[in-house]
């Protein structure tokens, strides 16, 4: 665990554990659009930081959790042009 400082919002320089971690499951979220569209998205973490010295109201360390959003659109025909 690397130990730095990270800037939070309202709050300024915080110091934190980057925590390493793998994927137990990263499943997607499927939905049918109305126009016949099938999207398809999920929830991927890039990086997780322990808060030092912080806990929630349960007793748990409080954690960072950077994230981005991967999304997969699979149109019918109809609604598609050449993509060239």
């Amino acid at each position: 665990m690397a130990r730095r400082k990270i800037n939070l919002p309202g709050r300024g320089p915080t110091e934190v554990d980057e925590v390493a971690f793998r994927p137990l499951g990263e499943h997607w979220n499927e939905y049918i659009l109305d126009d016949g569209t099938t999207a398809r998205m999920k929830l991927v973490m890039v990086s997780a930081y322990r808060v030092e010295g912080e806990y929630d109201m349960e007793g748990n360390p409080v954690y960072i959790l950077n994230s981005t959003n991967v999304v997969k659109v699979d149109a019918p025909e109809e609604l598609r042009r050449d993509p060239s």
